[in-house]
């Protein structure tokens, strides 16, 4: 827990996977906000004076002997609390009320109805859409509580005891698919916490500066350089703060995108100017992973050797202590790697799937950011526009874009398919208008007909999606005549493909990449 100038708002983490999402949404509002263990005692809520408390979702069910709790005395020290989704049962089922398991689970774009106004919805109508993700819910507020909103199958959708100033909502306004969702962060923020905007981009830039120099003192740092936005921002950010202490190095693991790697070199030594070792290490990592189809060991095998690769560059140039690297927000609560009851959806290569006993320590500036407020840190940094917008690529690389294992063909068919996909949006103008757009390539053939002939060839899936933050996602409704220059160009350009599909799944249920 850091200490800042100016208002604070805790975020009690009870392990639910849009937990830092909230805290973003608050710091949106212009309050700092930190997230704090569960279980955090009432003599530090009343030592470090938070403005307010939100209590966030999880994986468990309130009524579980083992689920996460908070202390009962929180409840009693008069500062404003909001239960979000499972908070909102464990307010009740702390409190006296009754939560169940729903005989129907609500999940996706729910109209909820406001029963009675509260100023935890000022500005609203009687109704809206808000996104629902749960299978419990809460059957009997506790006494005291008033129920203020409901859903077609959620009868206590937001329920509130303004003598105790405690608050609860079902859904999640934390997620964009919720209508107008960050008005009731800022309802709960300025109404009912009374607090005062006082955080910005501009002061965490300034402060992660003074972090860095504070902890990395007179010694070496080597910055684990992909081209992307976050490794980038990181780089620069580095940078600022201990200047040629810093060396990038860029690893060509043989994963990239096209033409990737001679355009990270030509950005960093003409524009950025930062001290940069390329390491050709294609043989190696693709070795590696020959024979291998678990997408969890191909993570693994891919963040191990990255990270043994680093140390031995490390050891050559002399004195480096630190590895510095992009990790974001998203890696670290979709790896469950936060001291939290949170479940694991993947293992993200740069997170829980570190080797042990690596002898670097790392340096993670951007930890506590999501990707939107990294473009703003690396425009506030001068970063070129190309690398500003460039969408989301995972470390892994196509390694996790290539269902099954990985072979020459499908890394040829996936990097070319993946470009042309860029490009088709490019031209229509839907590049910086998606999230992120690429190619699938797995072991399915599928039956053509190329020149009269009978071709059994690849299916390749186009993956298009739009996001905010990368926690959730919805596919992209794209023009059918960019969909099919997107599929004739695939089907003609590369021999080896016979059929096009789009993935039409949102995130949740599914992830926005396949593996």
């Amino acid at each position: 827990m850091t200490s800042v100038k100016g208002d604070v708002v805790w975020v009690l983490d009870f392990g639910g996977q849009y937990t830092h999402l909230i805290a973003r949404r608050v710091r949106e509002c212009g309050i700092y906000s930190e997230i704090v263990p569960h279980d955090v005692s009432p003599d530090e809520v009343l030592r470090r004076k938070p403005k307010g408390l939100i209590l966030s979702g999880s994986p468990a069910s309130a009524y579980e002997e083992e689920a996460p709790k908070c202390d009962l005395r929180i409840y009693e020290l008069g500062i404003p609390i909001l239960g979000i989704c499972y908070g909102i049962q464990l307010i009740a089922q702390q409190l006296g009320g009754k939560v169940v398991q729903g005989a129907k689970r609500e999940y996706g774009r729910i109209k909820l109805t406001i029963k009675k106004p509260h100023p935890l919805f000022e500005g609203f109508g009687r109704e809206f859409i808000c996104w629902m993700s749960h299978g419990d819910y809460v059957e009997k507020a506790p006494e005291g509580f008033e129920v203020i909103a409901s859903t077609e199958n959620t009868p206590i959708a937001a329920m509130v005891n303004d003598e105790k100033r405690i608050y609860g909502v079902q859904f999640h306004p934390e997620v964009t698919h919720t209508e107008r969702g960050i008005d009731i962060f800022r309802n709960f923020l300025f109404h009912i916490c009374g607090c005062t905007p006082s955080w910005s981009m501009e002061s965490f830039v300034e402060k992660a500066v003074e972090e860095i120099k504070r902890l990395v003192g007179d010694e070496r740092v080597i910055c684990a350089l992909s081209g992307g936005v976050d490794s980038s921002t990181t780089a620069v950010l580095v940078h600022k703060a201990i200047g040629d202490r810093l060396t990038c190095i860029f690893i060509d693991h043989g994963l990239m995108r096209e033409n990737e790697p001679q355009q990270v070199l030509k950005v960093f030594k003409e524009q950025l100017n930062i001290p940069l070792i390329f390491v050709d290490a294609r043989e190696r990592f693709l070795s590696k992973l020959r024979g291998v189809s678990d997408p969890e060991e191909k993570r693994r095998i891919v963040g191990e050797e990255f990270i043994r690769v680093f140390e031995e560059v490390a050891e050559e140039i002399g004195g480096a202590e630190w590895l510095a690297q992009g990790t974001l927000y998203p890696d670290v609560i979709e790896s469950a790697a936060v001291r939290s009851p949170a479940s694991r959806i993947k293992s993200h290569h740069n997170v829980a799937a570190l080797p042990k006993g690596m002898k670097l320590k790392l340096l993670e500036p951007l930890r506590n950011l999501y990707k939107d407020e990294v473009r703003k840190v690396a425009e506030l940094l001068g970063l070129p526009k190309e690398i500003v917008r460039r969408h989301p690529f995972p470390g892994p690389g196509l390694a996790v874009r290539i269902i099954g294992e990985v072979t020459e063909k499908k890394l040829k068919i996936c990097r070319r398919a993946s470009a042309i996909v860029e490009e088709e949006l490019q031209k229509a103008g839907w590049y910086d208008r998606v999230w992120q757009a690429f190619a699938i390539v797995g072991d399915d053939k599928a039956v053509g007909v190329k020149g009269d002939e009978r071709h059994l060839g690849y299916v390749v899936m186009v993956r298009v999606v739009e996001s905010v933050d990368g926690m959730t996602a919805d596919w992209a409704q794209l023009p059918h005549e960019v969909l099919r220059a997107i599929s004739n160009r695939i089907t003609n350009e590369i021999p080896e493909v016979s059929w096009v599909t789009y993935a039409i799944s949102s995130k949740p249920p599914s992830t926005i990449e396949p593996c």
